[in-house]
């Protein structure tokens, strides 16, 4: 995290709501990642995605204590991430502000009831998909979440893009596909930004999924910075 240009990454979470952080984890660390899906010990559920009409495939949701890298990663991206989301909390006209550390962050969402973790892994084969959809889990939502791709494209799997959908007041709505490498990381606004207008900024609704998986499987790592009710 020490190499990436946290101000450049705000500008572009600014203007498109996703910014891309290329070969932030090394292919060594994305197949440990991947075989730790097996290990049904270290997580705390797991979700069909069909049985809830989210589309197809699996996820399995980590539990305490999380895996070391996954836990570093909240610590360090926390931090800069939190100073976007304070930056939006003032652009949107918003009086909640949210503390500089990630461990202040997390009991904020215990005295609020949000206790499970939810740092995911996800699954897809040949067919799946992730319907668009937001991460909300309770009162507390940090505006912002980070998705690592885990499998190459090209040689694991085929399809399978992430896509991002902005809903602009009174507008059409615009699509963003974000085309990620084995390590690349997209960090995205979980449900809400501001984009500036002739009168201020205006809120605009962001929901994200993955296009359909054609031949292979794709494993993923989601960084969600709030806990779940």
């Amino acid at each position: 995290m020490n190499r990436v240009d946290w101000r450049a990454l705000q500008g572009e979470l600014d203007a498109d709501g996703v910014a891309r952080i290329p070969a932030l984890l090394d292919a060594a660390s994305c197949e440990t990642l991947r075989r730790l899906y097996a290990d049904t010990g270290r997580f705390r559920s797991r979700v069909i995605m069909q049985r809830h009409h989210y589309g197809r495939g699996e996820y399995r949701y980590f539990d305490d204590p999380l895996p070391d890298v996954v836990q570093a990663l909240r610590e360090a991206a926390y931090p800069p991430l939190a100073m976007v989301a304070n930056a939006w909390a003032v652009a949107l006209g918003e009086s909640h502000r949210y503390p500089p550390t990630h461990a202040d962050y997390i009991e904020r969402c215990r005295a609020a009831g949000q206790t499970r973790p939810t740092p995911l892994l996800l699954r897809y084969g040949a067919g799946d998909y992730n319907c668009l959809h937001q991460d909300l889990y309770g009162e507390q939502v940090f505006p912002l979440q980070i998705v690592i791709l885990l499998s190459e494209p090209g040689r694991d799997f085929e399809g399978g893009e992430f896509v991002l959908v902005e809903q602009r007041p009174r507008m059409q709505s615009r699509v963003r596909v974000v085309r990620l490498q084995q390590g690349d990381a997209a960090v995205f606004a979980v449900n809400r930004r501001p984009v500036a207008g002739a009168r201020g900024a205006y809120r605009v609704a962001m929901r994200h999924g993955v296009s359909r998986i054609e031949s292979g499987e794709r494993f993923a790592l989601g960084v969600i910075f709030h806990d779940a009710a």
